[in-house]
């Protein structure tokens, strides 16, 4: 039967009856390995190119779980879209912008424990906290370093891309990019925030080496307090590149190769555009969506930039985290 998800196949159990109709348990687990540490249940082209509320559904860099377990997906276009987390299909879409009423170029997204979402942007670049409704409500504060040259040494469109919140509800991570000027071009800084009543202050920094030429679009706290750490890169007519890290920053920001993304099979996926493994693109966003026994269930979503050669495609994987 034809592997590629569909809409109505993003339910774990029908993907799962799928799966042992077509072989045995163990069989079935192999065909959808990408590595010993990561399997790919399926993937889903579902948004690809669609609309809600006038509203383009794409340009994704980010996603979180809400409170009401529902998806927030962050579009770098100012939208906010909440998605039901069975079928993918759009709740509702709530814009944001900065204070003057100007759009952003929205990258991460956490969904703080009182529900208000905090947001990303690598313009400036900044963080800043907001209702449920889109409302400013604060503005956390940034080295002069990281912001954009010629202020600091940040690189335009290569600033904040990630936004994790650690386990104790406490410590906000924020991943830069790309290095900034200055810094080895294999190193990129992450900044913490420690939070203090109703405010986060500044707090340690890190580093992380990426592999080379890749940036680092998008880290995701496990609940054992490491990070997912997605890096990515693309080259002109060969296309896109797709790690999954495993980093401890108890440990220097040590990491561990959990899977390359072309390694993954390819479930039927086409692409638009040349890629190593058609199920590529141009992977943005992750978030941590539950367990399943000793795995953490991991959805990936790719950023089409609105472009007609990319995909807005989901993909649901299954991690194992080891320590």
């Amino acid at each position: 039967m034809p592997l590629r998800t569909h809409l109505a196949l993003l339910t774990a159990g029908l993907a799962a009856a799928t799966c042992l109709t077509a072989a045995g348990p163990a069989q079935a687990r192999a065909q959808h390995a990408c590595s010993p540490s990561v399997s790919l249940d399926r993937f889903s082209d579902a948004l690809d190119k669609t609309t809600y509320d006038n509203t383009f559904v794409g340009n994704f860099s980010a996603l979180a779980v809400d409170r009401d377990g529902s998806l927030a997906a962050l579009s770098d276009r100012s939208s906010l879209f909440r998605l039901d987390a069975t079928t993918l299909k759009p709740r509702s879409v709530t814009p944001l912008t900065d204070e003057t009423g100007a759009e952003l170029d929205s990258e991460g997204l956490v969904v703080d424990r009182d529900g208000t979402y905090l947001v990303s942007s690598e313009t400036e670049p900044s963080v800043r906290r907001y209702s449920r409704t889109g409302a400013i409500l604060d503005r956390l504060p940034v080295p002069d370093d990281l912001r954009v040259s010629p202020a600091g040494r940040g690189r335009p469109n290569g600033t904040f891309e990630g936004l994790t919140l650690l386990p104790d509800g406490r410590t906000l991570v924020a991943s830069m990019e790309y290095a900034l000027s200055g810094d080895p071009a294999d190193t990129v800084r992450l900044q913490t925030w420690k939070r203090h009543g109703a405010h986060f202050r500044l707090a340690a920094q890190y580093t992380y080496r990426t592999d080379p030429g890749l940036g680092v679009p998008e880290i995701q706290a496990t609940p054992d307090g490491r990070l997912l750490v997605l890096e990515r890169g693309f080259t002109a007519g060969v296309g896109n590149t797709v790690r999954l890290y495993l980093a401890d920053p108890r440990h220097g920001m040590r990491k561990t190769l959990l899977t390359d993304l072309v390694t993954c099979p390819t479930l039927g996926a086409t692409a638009k555009q040349p890629q190593p493994n058609p199920l590529l693109d141009n992977i943005e966003g992750m978030t941590i969506t539950g367990r399943a026994k000793d795995r953490l269930k991991v959805l990936l979503v790719s950023d089409d930039n609105q472009n007609p050669a990319q995909t807005t495609r989901f993909y649901s994987l299954r991690v194992r985290a080891s320590a």
